[in-house]
């Protein structure tokens, strides 16, 4: 079934400044107030104190809009930031080479203005960004103690101090293709050794191996020459949104 929402025209701007999520059968403006018709009923707007509720259901307001300060330069987005009275949630957000949300929860109110790093996707895995990073060719398999079982691989070359717990490991199958293996739950930098919970494939002996970090607890932010962006409140009580904006930098690759 298609989507459907009504759209407003305004003389203003001669355009089309909004959507809206109700249907009703018949509008109308008059006295300063603004009058539907549905399934027969009829209706004022405005003048109840439940906000985004018409016609008894509830809805959330939403405001998608994008970032594109000097659109022919690559930037990297690493924060957003929003001057509001109550935590919105951006649902989705995107750019050319990466996708992301964040829960209101994320946002952190300082200042008046709600602050976030911006997350990447969790199930979103590209290894052509700088979240992918390698290790090397792995000496030795085995497993381990626990339940869920675990497995031990150990290297001859020094691990390093990029990866971290919770990051995911990878080896390569093939020269075009990889599989995940689990995610590392320990790590012991004196042993050249990662341990790896939640296994999906285990390695053979002389496997290249590399991980991809965890992309929500990293804060790498969004890479691309502009970030699409949509923002949604499902608050009853009235809201008001100021600004939006963006801590944006230069990409070097």
């Amino acid at each position: 079934m298609a989507l459907k929402e009504t759209i407003s025209y305004s003389d203003g701007v001669k355009g089309w400044p909004s959507f809206y999520s109700y249907l009703p059968d018949y509008m109308l403006g008059m006295n300063s107030f603004l009058y539907t018709f549905n399934n027969g009923q009829l209706y004022r707007h405005n003048t109840n104190t439940i906000r985004n509720q018409y016609y008894g259901e509830n809805f959330t307001s939403t405001i998608t809009s994008v970032f594109n300060v000097e659109p022919q330069t690559i930037k990297l987005f690493k924060t957003m930031s929003f001057e509001s009275d109550d935590a919105w949630s951006c649902v989705s957000l995107s750019t050319e080479m990466s996708a992301g949300n964040m829960l209101n929860t994320y946002f952190e109110e300082k200042e008046s203005e709600w602050f976030s790093f911006i997350r990447n996707d969790e199930n979103l895995v590209n290894f052509k960004l700088r979240s992918a990073n390698g290790i090397g060719d792995n000496i030795n398999v085995l497993a381990g103690p626990g339940t869920p079982p675990t497995y031990e691989i150990f290297f001859n070359v020094d691990i390093g101090s990029i990866l971290s717990i919770g990051d995911t490991l990878y080896y390569q199958a093939t020269p075009t293709s990889s599989r995940i293996v689990g995610v590392v739950s320990s790590i012991s930098l004196s042993l050249k050794k990662v341990a790896v919970t939640t296994v999906v494939n285990i390695p053979t002996i002389g496997d290249y191996i590399f991980f991809y970090k965890n992309p929500v607890s990293e804060s790498h932010g969004a890479r691309g020459y502009y970030m699409r962006f949509k923002l949604e409140n499902d608050n009853v009580n009235a809201v008001e949104l100021f600004s939006v904006g963006s801590n944006v930098m230069k990409s070097y690759p």
